[in-house]
């Protein structure tokens, strides 16, 4: 079959490579959208130590199963070959506490598909029968792919808490930023700002509803508290950098809540003084549980939250080139899916 494999550092390759080999309890899935995620924009410019060359990457994505593992077959009789499915692409390996709590994306023996085993970017991929979501019917695989950054999105809205008639601001306008915009607005949001660096992507913005911020030509901060008498309700960092991590800090009313979900740097300094005078809530949000995976699916059902009309469909061989776009200039695109 035909593979995108990520060979180096800002080198991804088409590459014959053999069909996979389902186990027992795995299911065999045609690819037919595969979406690029920021976490494999970074690295593929090797910059992330979950990600090891040579690898097929690819978490997000939806197909049709091709084969079914006897095991798989007795354990999820829903499952048959020809049906229309997602992935959760975070599993447990082991019954731990996390899983439990229904907190997969916590357990310390978590697994990625895509990172810890092959992914997406192919003509087909093996993934356990546990991680399979039929999608409902009538819903296209098109969308059913947005599923996992939709997810994502939804975790940063129940993590928000109450912003019912609330102020809030979003610093990063790539595709969590725009879901998580949504998520806040079908919360009950009054207002969310959203700011970033690129125009096109704050016009994204804009046309879901969001209060554009352009960074270069005013100071978001000061505009911010400027508009709500002192500062959000809730600000979330969906960008990962020391000064956007600190803007949204400063950017929140004594008592909010500060949610960080940008990865882009491990490291930064922030203003703990600031942070513990003013009683600032800060939260880490980190992909999703199963019950933000189902409610993505459904709120997708119901056309609620979406990146259209901004997707990009390209052939799997064009991937290396959309990595390279989407990494130094991503201009108007929200998501760009890849066909096998």
């Amino acid at each position: 079959m035909k593979s995108l494999v990520w060979e180096a550092p800002r080198s991804m390759v088409l590459r014959e490579t053999p069909m996979p080999v389902i186990q027992p309890d795995e299911v065999l899935i045609r690819v037919v959208y595969g979406g690029i995620c920021g976490s494999e924009l970074s690295g593929y410019l090797g910059h992330n130590s979950l990600r090891v060359p040579p690898l097929v990457m690819g978490h997000e994505f939806s197909g049709e199963i091709a084969e079914i593992g006897e095991q798989a077959a007795l354990s999820h009789p829903a499952l048959t070959v020809g049906t229309a499915v997602t992935v959760n692409p975070l599993f447990c390996t082991d019954n731990s506490i996390w899983d439990q709590r229904g907190l997969n994306q916590l357990c310390p023996n978590r697994r990625l598909i895509g990172a810890h085993r092959p992914g997406a970017y192919a003509e087909f991929v093996a993934v356990p029968a546990q991680t399979v979501t039929r999608l409902p019917a009538g819903m296209s695989l098109r969308t059913g792919s947005l599923t996992e950054p939709t997810a994502c999105g939804v975790r940063i809205g129940e993590l928000a808490g109450e912003v019912a008639g609330q102020s809030c601001l979003i610093i990063g306008a790539g595709p969590i930023g725009l879901l998580a915009l949504q998520a806040l607005k079908l919360r009950g949001a009054r207002e969310v700002f959203i700011a970033d660096l690129d125009n096109e992507r704050l016009a994204m913005g804009a046309a879901l509803g969001g209060t554009a911020l352009p960074p270069r030509t005013l100071d978001v901060v000061q505009t911010v508290k400027e508009a709500t008498g002192g500062g959000v309700a809730v600000a979330v960092d969906a960008v990962g950098a020391a000064v956007t991590r600190r803007q949204c800090i400063s950017a929140t009313q004594p008592t909010g809540t500060v949610i960080f979900s940008g990865l882009h740097e491990e490291v930064s300094e922030v203003p703990a003084a600031d942070i513990i005078r003013r009683e600032i809530v800060v939260k880490g949000s980190f992909a999703y549980t199963p019950a933000n995976f189902a409610e993505a699916v459904a709120i997708l059902e119901r056309g609620e939250m979406g990146l259209d009309p901004w997707i990009v469909e390209a052939s799997l061989g064009e991937g290396g080139d959309w990595f390279d776009r989407l990494i130094d200039a991503p201009g108007d695109v929200s998501k760009v899916l890849l066909r096998p």
